[in-house]
């Protein structure tokens, strides 16, 4: 019964029109009600339909395993970037060569490439009659001292009793002080070659700060010289970049200014450290240094990569992104966000390339989490759900 109301409605309210001389009228008005209802499924259809090829569901475990990396774009201040190559440097202060003082024979070698060592832990032994002399000093040097307190002490005792005159006691406690001193300096010269190593004729070498080991110049059982080159240490807790600016680009740059560092999707926030005054005599460039945390290890010493230095001014910021990001989709730049349930395809507007990032001058805040590696994993699957959508 309901059904049928719904149905004779409006063909009595049209009949009703017709009899007033409008059913002209009301045609119109019943055909305009059924176009537009039709137009609005059509378009709401459209608006899924298009909604659903741009979306991508994903779990993050398939995320994973598309070997898709998710990183944030990069936003700099409004006053500028200069973008450059630069190469990853070791930290001057954070690299120590590690050399024998003495000459001898290697007889331990305690650490190898890459591993760990802590400040003054032993790296090596070397066995050697230098160190047994120096040692057998250092023992020489603790009996005459022990002597010359004994003594000193006696002296003490007989001036007290007013035995012994004032003069001895004197001489005594000079012989003493020169006894202390001698000790000290044979101990002194011991610490200077090396220290420890167990027996009389042996050296421990220590490695002078804690970090890894990046060189290692010597094998078991090698006869080596005085001074030869051991090890090499480094501190890799930070590493420096370092860029040669013009002197008009560098007379905008300031110590404490951000460089973003980046390369193969990876990338760290700097601050700069140095501005050198004076120009290379070689370039007649301006040496710039940045220092970078890389206590989490994703960079290596000597790598390539690219320096965006941001120079001071105002404005509303610029976005960049790792040019893997861009994919090409209908004629159409487009970077994957991540959603909760997967990633959406999201058109921009691409700017100026930046080494291997470029700048995103629409459809980014910046704040989002996009797909930089593998990318294009995500475009061939968005593409096959479009073919299905098709069928």
């Amino acid at each position: 019964m309901t059904i049928v109301k719904r149905v004779t409605l409006p063909v009595t309210l049209a009949l009703f029109l017709a009899a007033c001389g409008n059913g002209q009228e009301a045609d119109n008005a019943v055909a305009g009600n059924t176009a537009e209802e039709a137009g609005h499924g059509e378009a709401e259809g459209e608006h899924k339909g298009e909604a659903a090829k741009e979306a991508i569901v994903l779990t993050p475990r398939q995320i994973t395993a598309a070997g898709v990396q998710i990183v944030r774009p990069s936003v700099t201040g409004g006053g500028g970037v200069l973008t450059l190559p630069a190469t990853i440097e070791g930290d001057p202060q954070g690299t120590q060569v590690v050399s024998a003082a003495i000459g001898g024979r290697v007889v331990s070698l305690t650490r190898n490439l890459g591993q760990s060592i802590g400040r003054g832990q032993t790296l090596a032994i070397i066995e050697s009659r230098e160190a047994a002399s120096l040692k057998a000093e250092v023992e020489a040097a603790r009996a005459r001292s022990a002597l010359a307190q004994s003594q000193l002490r006696r002296e003490q005792r007989l001036f007290a009793e007013r035995v012994s005159p004032e003069q001895d006691l004197i001489a005594a406690r000079t012989a003493a002080t020169e006894a202390g001193i001698a000790l000290r300096l044979a101990q002194q010269q011991v610490a200077a070659a090396g220290g420890g190593g167990g027996a009389l004729n042996r050296i421990g070498i220590a490695s002078p700060i804690g970090g890894q080991v990046i060189a290692r110049s010597v094998t078991l059982g090698q006869t080596v010289a005085a001074n030869a080159e051991l090890f090499r240490v480094a501190n890799l807790s930070q590493v420096a970049v370092t860029v040669s600016l013009s002197p008009t680009d560098a007379g905008l740059v300031r110590p404490g200014s951000s460089v973003t560092i980046s390369a193969g999707g990876r990338r760290s926030t700097a601050r700069v450290s140095f501005v050198s005054p004076i120009l290379d005599e070689t370039t007649r460039q301006v040496q710039v240094i940045a220092i970078v945390d890389n206590r989490a290890g994703q960079w290596r010493v000597g790598e390539p990569v690219t320096a965006a230095i941001q120079l001071p001014g105002a404005g509303s910021g610029t976005v960049t992104v790792p040019a893997a990001a861009v994919q090409s989709i209908e004629n159409r730049s487009m970077v994957f966000v991540r959603t909760p349930t997967g990633f959406a395809a999201t058109p921009v507007v691409i700017g100026q390339a930046s080494g291997s990032n470029v700048v995103v001058t629409s459809g980014l805040t910046g704040r989002e989490e996009i797909a930089a590696t593998g990318s294009f994993t995500l475009k061939a699957e968005l593409g096959k759900g479009e073919a299905e959508h098709e069928d």
